[in-house]
Parts: structure tokens; C-alpha cells; sequence
């Protein structure tokens, strides 16, 4: 295709008259490729997906069911701009019930979202102005930070590390930064690492930010999926709602990821900006998928169950991995499975395979093993194991689990 003016006219914010020039791969788009190459090398074989941040299952049938009664009411057809009551009002109890955050005012501090996504690039739009930094983790979901950049924001990484519980080191922030950050992004339970935050750590979070003047956003994309005791919520901590938001979404909890529903909740200044942005950015989701998303958030039992299988897929991953030579830990919560990435495998044979990084060896992994993994070089060289494998049933996780001790049952991995 012929260059035209067009080329000329992008904004710089996603590369000006250079867009679409670049060479560089996306991670994940490198992930796919190999997976379609893997395949077309081995017709017919089995690819252990592991790397898919996604559930393997449907929502469960009362919240389909729930979605057909919704979808057939008229009063549900039209535009659902910033939403009804119904989602709130079960989002405040879902919150006090689950999450021990009581007292949320589900008129004036919840607010539905599209999906976590969604809200995250949207809150930039309120918050950042040219210059302000955003204080975000490192390796991380990094769409705040992309639309942070996109206002003209600067983004500060903090790297997560396993020295620190990969929680993020606040007092590391050097003092030039700190004067002009506005922003610090939290995740926990961690997409990628599987870390759990503590109840110590959101209190330190609060005061931090308050010293400093800072709104916090904890994405909880993962927060009701704990292997044990209950969700720790930021709300829940004496001060949040002075200082932040929380971000909570039925994609994983409920296995709803298509659906693109969850809920903003915290500070009631700060939910009160996401929805004016939000009402100039979208017409709301189908009122139908939000009260569904209701239903289930007042069946808080459905994400038990879930989490049930991810613990018991992740003790038989941990399990696996171990024998295999890796230093796996079950973490709290979430399913993914953080492990230090080989340095080199060597074969049966006595030939060695030298990797210079995590994505070496999740190359090789997909590759020779067809086995997919994510790998992260950000801070240190690590690979992301998820339990959302496609298996149907106990049985059929074992098969799966027997498969990936089969196939590094002839190498010796280096660390």
C-alpha cells in the first residue's frame, strides 16, 4: 500500500507519521505465533496452553439463566449510561459480605465499569495532566500506564522482586519523582507473580499516600480468588476510601470474562470523575450483563468453587514443576504461578540449550515441549504458569498434569 497523507496525521501519542512502521513484536503476539508454528511442525499434537490469563470454563448456568430472564425484559433494552441501582446496591453488599469493607453508599461510591480494562483507561483521563507520574509495578498490567503516557503522564516503575514479597518498595521512590507523582497502581493478588498483598502493606499504601498526596488505584481483578481465609480488600483498610479506588471485575472471579462487567468503588469524589468520563466515553453495558454480574456478586459461593479448583490445579502444577527441577511455591491467590526461568535445558543426549532470558526459554518450552508459558524480563527472568488450562474434570487435570511431567521428564533444567 502506497504512503499517503494519512501517515502524516497520526497522533504522536501512538507513534505520529511512524505508526505502523515499527518492527517490534508484541510479547503475546509472539506467544500466538509460536503456538500457530509449534502446531504446523507438529500436526495433530496437543498444545498444554498454560500461558492464557483467561478461565477455561463457562459462567456458571443460574448466571446464564439470570442473563436470558434480563435479556428478555424490555425495561433492559435501552441505553445503560452510568447504570441502575441493581449492580451498586449488590457491589456494596458484595464488598461488606466478602471483603469486610462495610458501609459503602452504593449511590454515590459504586459505580459499574466495562471490565477492569476499561476503567483503567478511562481514570487517566481524570487524573493525569502533562507531567504528573503515575507510580505503577513492574512486570504489571500496564494499560493505566499506557493511557497515563497517552495524556502526556510519566510512568515510575516499581519492580516487583521476590526479596520484597514482590511488593513494591514505596520508600525506594526517589524524591524528584515523588514531588511530581499524582498516581500508585496496585494489583493484588498479582497478575503476574500470584503475590498476596497484606493487611500491613495496604495500611503503609494509605498513610504513603497521603503524605504524599496521592489518589491509590487497586485493581482487584483477582481479589475473591484465594486459596485460603478470605478476599483482603484496600477498602478494607482504615483510610482508603480517603485516598483511592478499587477496581473488582467478574471476568475472573466468575468466569464471565467475555462479558465485560465489574464495578468501581472508593472514594466517592474519585468514583463521581470515572463516571463523568465514563458517560462521555461509553452508553453503559447491556443492563441485562450488569444485573447478572449482580446475581452473582450476591452468590459469592460460585468464586469459592472456582477457587477450589485453581488451589487444587495449583498444588498438582506446584507439584509437577518441582520434579521437573523448578523452585515452585503455591502462592494465596489469583492462578498464575510465578517461577524463576531455567538459565538452560540440557537433553538426555548431554546437549545444552543456553537461555539468555525468560523468553528463551519460554520459546524453547513451546516450541520443543508444546508447552505455552508467559515469560517476564522485567525484573529478573521469570515464566507465568496459569492453572486455567483447558481440562474438563479431575481426571482430565491429572491426564494434562502427567503430560507436562512426560514431556520435561528427559531434560535437566540449569537455574
Amino acid at each position: 500500500m502506497s504512503e499517503s497523507y494519512i501517515q502524516n496525521l497520526f497522533a504522536d501519542r501512538i507513534g505520529g507519521r511512524h505508526y505502523g512502521k515499527g518492527t517490534a513484536i508484541y510479547k503475546f503476539e509472539k506467544i500466538k505465533r509460536a503456538k500457530r508454528a509449534a502446531l504446523a511442525a507438529n500436526p495433530g499434537a496437543e498444545i498444554i496452553d498454560m500461558g492464557v490469563g483467561e478461565p477455561d470454563e463457562m459462567a456458571f448456568p443460574e448466571v446464564i439463566e439470570c442473563l436470558h430472564t434480563e435479556a428478555k425484559d424490555t425495561a433492559n433494552r435501552g441505553y445503560a449510561d452510568n447504570g441502575d441501582a441493581v449492580l451498586k446496591e449488590a457491589a456494596a453488599r458484595y464488598l461488606d459480605r466478602v471483603c469486610g469493607v462495610a458501609g459503602i453508599n452504593p449511590a454515590t461510591e459504586v459505580i459499574h465499569s466495562i471490565g477492569s480494562k476499561a476503567a483503567l483507561s478511562i481514570l487517566p483521563a481524570a487524573l493525569i495532566n502533562p507531567g504528573d507520574v503515575v507510580l505503577m509495578t513492574t512486570p504489571g498490567y500496564p494499560v493505566f500506564g499506557t493511557h497515563a503516557k497517552f495524556y502526556g503522564g510519566v510512568v515510575h516503575n516499581l519492580p516487583l522482586t521476590a526479596e520484597n514479597q514482590f511488593l513494591p518498595d514505596l520508600d525506594t521512590i526517589p524524591a524528584n519523582v515523588l514531588a511530581k507523582a499524582k498516581v500508585l497502581v496496585v494489583n493484588y493478588p498479582n497478575n503476574p507473580t500470584g503475590a498476596s498483598a497484606t493487611a500491613e502493606f495496604f495500611a503503609k499504601v494509605v498513610a504513603f499516600a497521603k503524605r504524599n498526596n496521592l489518589v491509590v488505584v487497586s485493581d482487584a481483578a483477582y481479589a475473591a480468588l484465594v486459596f485460603e481465609g478470605k478476599p483482603l480488600s484496600f477498602l478494607a483498610t482504615p483510610g482508603a476510601k480517603d485516598v483511592g479506588v478499587e477496581l473488582h471485575s467478574c471476568s475472573k472471579s466468575f468466569n464471565m470474562t467475555g462479558w465485560r462487567i465489574g464495578f468501581v468503588a472508593g472514594n466517592e469524589l474519585l468514583v463521581k470523575a470515572y463516571g463523568d468520563v465514563k458517560d462521555n466515553t461509553d452508553s453503559g453495558q447491556f443492563l441485562a450483563v450488569q444485573h447478572a454480574a449482580a446475581y452473582g456478586f450476591d452468590h459469592p459461593e460460585i468464586t469459592e468453587q472456582i477457587a477450589a479448583k485453581y488451589s487444587r490445579r495449583m498444588d498438582g502444577l506446584v507439584a509437577t514443576l518441582n520434579a521437573a527441577g523448578f523452585n515452585a511455591r503455591k502462592p494465596k491467590g489469583s492462578f498464575f504461578l510465578y517461577v524463576k526461568a531455567p538459565k538452560a535445558a540440557v537433553k538426555a543426549d548431554g546437549t545444552r540449550i543456553a537461555f539468555q532470558s525468560a523468553e528463551d526459554a519460554s520459546q524453547w518450552l513451546i516450541t520443543e515441549k508444546l508447552i505455552s508459558t508467559v515469560p517476564w524480563d522485567d525484573a529478573g527472568a521469570y515464566l507465568r504458569f496459569s492453572v486455567t488450562f483447558v481440562a474438563q474434570g479431575v481426571a482430565d487435570e491429572t491426564r494434562v498434569l502427567g503430560e507436562i511431567a512426560r514431556r520435561l521428564g528427559d531434560v535437566k533444567f540449569e537455574f
